[in-house]
């Protein structure tokens, strides 16, 4: 017979029935939130009202690389979680730590939404044919990285502009005249109904998008074991077997969210059959002078700790080339 009680420490749910999910205030995070509400109310038979979190990342002016990305959206709703004032969370995965705390589990990984970039550029622009000297605008080192890089090695003229701001502030530089394009995640812009203001899709053999991008996390405590069965309805094996390899590589470089640092975990298929599993991983500085990039491809691994082997011997090998050199401070 199951123990009903509040656990010590716990508030108490704010209706009998209903189940607390805490999201961050944006548009796109009460968005995604909302869709996994909908999905948990499916599974669950029970209303799910959303609890809005203010997190510092949310607040802070500053950089993300300046002010250390990792956690920044996501420590004001653990701290909800574990003080019991919400039953569960949505997170961006690419915003989650690499560490877990123990007394909260990662539930579920839903199906995974596109995870490439793309650019928002004026006059419907492809990346290929901004004009020379485009200014590009974009919050993350990995993608300055990475862009820059391209441009050095094709011959093109650009420069990337460091931003901050949620989609509307972004696109409004674009619109505005103030930068000639910005990168965004397709999976955000998808996610918020505005895929139809996407210019150009950026392939992932030009940039490789964040370990765990287009991805969300359902959190929850580790010891309410019947809301862990219940939100592992919403799993899907294969996604979490590919964010798992990516996040470990980036765990086993010692980088932060924040660090200029891709990776992509390409679940390759023969006819209606998952055969195998390509990851690839890339580190560079962000003015693109020095890269390392590399792959590995092998059987799709069938546990968690054969993802995570996969992700640290990538990282290994990177590292063997001087990836370490490349990222600024490391995480610890």
């Amino acid at each position: 017979m199951n123990d009903t009680r509040e656990p010590r420490g716990r508030a108490a749910p704010a209706e009998v029935g209903a189940l607390r999910l805490g999201t961050r205030r944006s548009r796109l995070a009460m968005a995604q939130s909302g869709q996994v509400a909908e999905a948990v109310t499916r599974v669950t038979g029970r209303p799910v009202e959303l609890v809005e979190i203010t997190t510092y990342g949310d607040t802070s002016r500053e950089q993300l690389a300046q002010i250390g990305g990792t956690g920044v959206f996501v420590t004001a709703l653990r701290d909800a979680l574990l003080k019991g004032e919400v039953d569960f969370a949505v997170h961006s995965l690419k915003d989650l730590p690499t560490a877990q705390p123990d007394d909260l589990v990662v539930a579920a990984v839903p199906v995974r939404e596109d995870p490439r970039d793309v650019i928002v550029a004026r006059d419907a622009l492809k990346f290929t044919d901004l004009p020379s000297g485009a200014r590009i605008g974009t919050g993350s080192p990995r993608r300055m990285a990475q862009l820059n890089s391209y441009a050095r090695s094709h011959g093109l003229d650009i420069a990337t502009v460091p931003i901050r701001g949620n989609v509307d502030t972004r696109i409004g530089y674009v619109r505005g005249g103030e930068l000639d394009a910005v990168v965004l995640a397709a999976a955000g812009l998808n996610r918020i109904g505005r895929g139809d203001e996407v210019t150009d899709f950026l392939s992932v053999d030009t940039v490789l998008p964040a370990p765990g991008q287009g991805a969300l996390a359902i959190e929850c405590a580790a010891d309410n074991a019947d809301l862990v069965a219940a939100l592992a309805e919403l799993d899907d094996p294969l996604t979490r077997i590919a964010v798992t390899a990516e996040r470990s590589l980036l765990a086993a470089l010692e980088a932060g969210c924040s660090a200029p640092v891709g990776a992509l975990a390409d679940l390759l298929a023969d006819g209606q059959f998952v055969k195998e599993m390509r990851l690839r991983g890339v580190v560079g500085t962000t003015d693109g002078t020095r890269m390392v990039q590399l792959s590995t491809t092998g059987p799709v691994p069938e546990t968690h700790d054969g993802a995570m082997a996969l992700g640290r011997e990538l990282a290994a090998e990177m590292l063997a080339q001087g990836a370490a050199g490349l990222m600024g401070e490391r995480a610890h």
